[in-house]
């Protein structure tokens, strides 16, 4: 059989779980298709049935064995699974899923100095991690999205992994596999309310028309004026700090003493480019003036935030 007789996966992010164990078993199935898959949730082992269960089978054709939760097998059990992999049979594939920490780490150590195949599916938390993950889920269904294009997604459908391997599968489809912001845009807005950073980003970058639109329909939708001020506000002070950073100073040491993750400081270096010091400083002016409007000092918190936005675009070019 080609494929590593003993496979451990470790890591709880569930999506990327289940596509592994459907990797291995796709895998297994391309030399033997009659192969038997015998999935064990927590519980399902029991003492001695290890050899029972990689036996030979009386067609001929072979196994894989899924241990989930292997964490939770306990001393014995995991005595008795190390056992097997140090000979393990030649028709079974064993895939063990550990969802990662101390607990149950013998088997992790165990299978890991038995040089058996090792998959880290951990947990997504980080805002660029997803963008890498949706830009991957893209190309593997033969499209190409940029970062920018993978952030309005996850926007506008969420952090789930599912739902953005669904949403970029189905972009793919619909658009030939070329994403941009704009196809996020069209397919996706109705899917969530626009944030006040999406209209700071179009009104920064020089898109008056696009950001007029997006801050129409985030204040539709119910988004607070003085969340947006807040956003344009942020976006501002963000050209400020990043145009007023030290010459050479670059990375994790310049993301800490901004206080800024750095993606966002690469996405600001490049609106930058478009950007004077006075221009920065006339568009810190305009915010600060419609934050006391919506505050009450204007009747038409609306059209405050329509005339920043205009203004901002104005002071950008």
């Amino acid at each position: 059989m080609s494929v590593e007789p003993n496979i451990l996966i470790v890591g709880d992010e569930e999506l990327l779980v289940e596509r592994a164990i459907g990797d291995v078993v796709a895998s297994v199935r391309a030399g033997d298709p009659e192969a038997e898959v015998i999935d064990l949730g927590p519980g399902g082992l029991e003492p001695g049935r290890i050899a029972e269960l990689t036996s030979p089978s009386l067609f001929g054709a072979g196994k894989v064995l899924v241990l989930r939760a292997a964490q939770d097998l306990g001393k014995d059990l995991t005595a008795e699974v190390l056992a097997y992999a140090k000979q393990p049979a030649d028709d079974v594939v064993l895939v063990a899923v550990h969802h990662g920490g101390a607990k149950g780490k013998a088997l992790v150590d165990g299978l890991t100095k038995l040089k058996a195949r090792k998959i880290a599916c951990p947990k997504i938390t980080k805002m660029g991690e997803r963008v890498d993950f949706v830009r991957a889920e893209v190309r593997r269904a033969g499209g190409k999205i940029s970062a920018d294009g993978a952030r309005g997604l996850i926007e506008a459908v969420g952090n789930d992994l599912r739902e953005l391997a669904a949403a970029g599968n189905q972009l793919v489809a619909d658009t030939g596999g070329k994403i941009d912001d704009a196809a996020v845009a069209r397919y996706y807005r109705g899917r969530a309310e626009v944030s006040g950073f999406t209209v700071a980003d179009k009104a920064i970058e020089g898109q008056l028309a696009e950001a007029l639109e997006q801050l129409r329909w985030a204040l539709a939708t119910g988004v607070a004026p003085v969340l947006i001020v807040s956003a344009l506000a942020q976006g501002v002070r963000g050209l400020a700090k990043v145009g007023g950073a030290p010459r050479g100073a670059r990375g994790a040491a310049l993301a800490k003493d901004l206080g800024m993750p750095p993606w966002k400081i690469d996405r600001v270096q490049k609106q930058l480019r478009a950007w004077s010091a006075d221009g920065v400083a006339q568009a810190l002016t305009a915010v600060a003036k419609a934050d006391e409007q919506v505050k009450g000092g204007s009747a038409d918190p609306a059209y405050a935030l329509e005339k920043t936005v205009a203004e901002i675009v104005a002071a950008r070019g």
